[in-house]
């Protein structure tokens, strides 16, 4: 998915272009997916592509929404980040390439993975009943 910066700025939030186009971060506990325990799906906020779902979702205590594993591996791109002096994993989206946040390897079985996400770079969608 290809748009231009100018196009990006017109469809996001000026904090939601910062996370998912400039590669920021929210304050921790500020997310308003954080503390958010209902049923459903978790989509980039940019190209609506399904991540995440509530079943993989868990309390890290880190601050941001946190799972331990995608809806699928094909739906993220994984990338060796060295920025602010640490060597980390940048989770991407593989369709529009939005930053989402890191992934760590401290989290819950079955997978050992805290896949750590930004708020500002998901939508939700409910499950249907």
């Amino acid at each position: 998915m290809q748009k231009s910066e100018a196009e990006w700025k017109m469809c996001l939030t000026p904090d939601e272009y910062r996370i998912t186009r400039e590669k920021g971060t929210e304050p921790p506990g500020s997310g308003e997916y954080y503390n958010h325990h209902e049923q459903g799906q978790y989509h980039c906020k940019c190209c609506n592509t399904a991540l995440f779902t509530s079943d993989s979702k868990y309390n890290s205590g880190s601050g941001w929404p946190s799972f331990f594993q995608p809806i699928d591996e094909d739906n993220i791109t994984l990338t060796r980040d060295t920025t602010l002096g640490m060597i980390r994993t940048e989770i991407s989206c593989a369709k529009c390439d939005a930053h989402l946040g890191h992934v760590f390897e401290d989290g819950p079985a079955p997978t050992g993975l805290r896949f750590c996400v930004n708020s500002l770079s998901l939508s939700f969608e409910p499950a249907k009943d």
